[in-house]
């Protein structure tokens, strides 16, 4: 099938992905939500961003997901806005992920007795994805934490998980403080808003005074933005694209919403284009991809562990993890391209005698590539790049490849 240029399958293609692919797209259920509903869907006892009223005002097709009402896709549809998203920008609206500040003098050695990663190592500014893991090595969410310049660690967590992660990190502070440790935590309300795609930079720099050729991948500034002050700027998202997370007073979060949606590159983006996007990318959705019974080694993010927290075995699970780099995990996480069906999340894969050898936890129909892409765990003697699987889909059984990830090449920025 003929391809456009990058972004853009050809027209039958195209049409083809969206009829029957779109459903596959949403992204599952998260831990503790509703199911997903369209119109006509109960909204009762969901919680509600600042940016609600303008997404309904925009035509958002509201549904329930991780206990908040958020937008799926607006009028152009998901797959436009995917292809939107990868030629120029959208903006997400990402205000049901908890924010949390952790203060005191004591505060890395606190994150660093409940995630993985070297805390202690990143500079002012810097930020790094990391795991918070349990006593058997499962992980509990995944978190970006950055060492901010205002003298406390800025924690985003993932909404499904947002009871329990608070708990675990309450519960943990009450301990050390009960020991003499000076640590504490504040909750921010704070909307957050990600603006992700190639024409981020120049849309978001016209409404700032630093200069943001200077803020590589993972490392934020305090700003104003568009007039509104102290904003805190992260450049990272969840799309594989170059994109900045805005977290803003909830105040001022729609003045600065319309500001940036008053940019003709700039569309409004919802969960649809949001999972196809990272799926795209090879990135993890909580729940899904990664939980509580899969370790980082089986995860393939192995590289979220410092080294020299890999030397200390300090974190929670550290026993079992590394027992499992030295011995090598029974399954791992991989990549899968096919043809056929969409591949949707609990479907068997096949070894090349037709029996079971793991199952997909995510999938869609790539709106970029023009085909299906999924990922899923096999066993390990499966796990190689070009190795010919099966998927079995709708009781038929369609070949599949285990293919690299990213599917599609990230572009996130490195200042020079």
């Amino acid at each position: 099938m003929s391809q456009g240029p990058r972004g853009q399958a050809g027209p039958y293609r195209a049409r083809r992905m969206l009829r029957a692919g779109c459903r596959a797209a949403l992204p599952r259920r998260a831990p503790g939500s509703a199911p997903l509903s369209g119109a006509g869907g109960t909204e009762a006892g969901l919680k509600r961003t600042p940016l609600d009223a303008l997404h309904r005002a925009r035509g958002g097709r509201m549904v329930p997901f991780a206990g908040w009402s958020l937008p799926l896709h607006y009028g152009q549809g998901h797959l436009q806005s995917h292809l939107h998203t990868r030629r120029r920008c959208s903006l997400f609206d990402v205000s049901h992920m908890p924010q949390t500040r952790v203060y005191g003098r004591d505060r890395v050695r606190f994150m660093e007795s409940l995630v993985v990663g070297d805390i202690a190592e990143l500079k002012p500014g810097q930020g790094t994805l990391t795991l918070l893991t349990n006593e058997r090595g499962g992980i509990v969410d995944d978190l970006i934490v950055t060492n901010t310049s205002e003298d406390h660690l800025y924690v985003v967590s993932n909404a499904g998980c947002a009871d329990k992660d608070l708990a675990i990190m309450r519960g943990r502070a009450a301990e050390l403080q009960a020991t003499g440790s000076d640590v504490h935590l504040e909750v921010s309300d704070n909307a957050l808003l990600a603006l992700q795609g190639p024409s981020m930079a120049r849309v978001l720099q016209a409404g700032l005074s630093d200069d943001l050729a200077k803020l590589s991948f993972m490392n934020s500034i305090t700003t104003t933005v568009f007039g509104v002050p102290g904003c805190q700027v992260t450049r990272c998202g969840y799309t594989g694209e170059d994109g900045v997370e805005i977290s803003v007073p909830a105040g001022q979060a729609v003045e600065l919403a319309e500001r940036l949606l008053g940019v003709p590159d700039v569309w409004p983006a919802g969960l649809a284009a949001r999972d196809s996007l990272r799926l795209e990318a090879g990135l993890c959705l909580y729940g899904n991809d990664i939980d509580e019974t899969i370790t980082p080694v089986e995860a393939g993010l192995l590289w979220t562990l410092g080294k020299r927290r890999r030397a200390a075995m300090d974190f929670p699970g550290a026993a079992v993890i590394m027992a499992q780099v030295k011995e090598k995990p029974k399954r791992k996480r991989v990549g899968l391209t096919s043809e056929g069906p969409p591949i949707r999340p609990h479907t068997a894969i096949l070894g090349p005698e037709g029996t079971p050898v793991g199952t997909v936890t995510s999938g869609c129909p790539s709106p970029t590539l023009g085909k299906n892409i999924a990922m899923g765990y096999v066993e390990v003697a499966h796990s190689r790049a070009g190795t010919a699987l099966t998927v079995e889909v709708r009781k038929k059984q369609h070949p599949a490849l285990v293919t690299k990830m990213p599917f599609v090449p990230t572009q996130y920025y490195t200042a020079k």
